[in-house]
């Protein structure tokens, strides 16, 4: 869900780019998680806490 609000996030919004980096790498953790690989815990719980700060920036701008 974090990865398709991301997404959502328009292109006008300073908070975009941010989001398509953090998205890309939810993204990269996913599938390697489907391929029998688990992420590491670390950079998966920083990876979402940053998709939810940027979640909760772009919501206050627009």
């Amino acid at each position: 869900m974090l990865t398709e609000r991301l997404e959502r996030i328009s292109a006008d919004s300073i908070w975009a780019h941010r989001a398509s980096g953090v998205r890309g790498s939810l993204l990269r953790m996913l599938e390697e998680g489907e391929q029998g690989h688990l992420p590491d815990p670390k950079n998966l719980s920083l990876a979402v806490t940053t998709a939810l700060h940027i979640l909760t920036q772009a919501a206050k701008r627009e």
